[in-house]
């Protein structure tokens, strides 16, 4: 069985959204920025078959050390340029696109899905706006308050980037490369991108 580490942060809060996302039959599974593993670790319980990737060699390390589960394994590489087949089910990435070029990560992860199947990106995004701000200074409060109840905390070593693209930029470019793609802006700082590629295939800008 998976063991899965005792721990909880803004990016763990989202897991349970992108677990219920995981359609029914779910063969193959691609989580792109995978960490440690702990989402694919989970993922494996709704997937024949889970694959997560990751750049960072002491992620990929600690990944394959803390997982005893055959359905699961690990690649490490640029997700922009490693070869991976296409066909996933579902596809997931948390907190990872902006590590890399948007467009691109979203272009790719776009097509390694098969027609039908659905992508679930959480992301990071910087304040732009006075209305970006003022959810900000709202949400602050709430954010440190659960951070300290739920004893945030994570595996050492996580690489960190400060979020290139704006929410609205994040927002506009996701509908342009997406067409019919769910955004939605939650409380802890992130947004969430929920997309079913259509049976006839995607037409969108590249």
């Amino acid at each position: 069985m998976p063991r899965t580490e005792p721990y909880w942060n803004t990016n763990v809060a989202r897991h349970p959204d992108v677990l219920r996302a995981v359609p029914a039959g779910c063969r193959a599974a691609l989580d792109v920025g995978c960490g440690d593993g702990l989402l694919a670790r989970k993922l494996s319980a709704r997937a024949e078959r889970v694959t997560g990737i990751d750049s960072s060699p002491e992620m990929i390390a600690r990944a394959r050390e803390l997982t005893d589960d055959d359905a699961v394994s690990f690649v490490e590489g640029d997700f922009l340029t490693t070869g991976l087949a296409a066909g996933y089910d579902f596809l997931c990435s948390v907190t990872a696109i902006h590590h890399m070029d948007f467009h691109a990560a979203l272009t790719r992860m776009r097509d390694l899905l098969r027609p039908g199947g659905t992508l679930v990106v959480v992301g990071l995004a910087r304040e732009a706006s006075p209305a970006d701000w003022a959810a900000w200074v709202a949400a602050a409060p709430i954010v440190r308050i659960t951070k300290l109840v739920r004893r945030a905390g994570g595996p050492p070593g996580l690489p960190v980037a400060e979020p290139p693209l704006s929410y609205a930029q994040v927002r506009t470019a996701a509908a342009r490369l997406l067409p019919g793609v769910r955004y939605r802006r939650h409380l802890l700082r992130r947004y969430s991108l929920v997309w079913r590629k259509p049976v006839s295939g995607v037409r969108s800008a590249a």
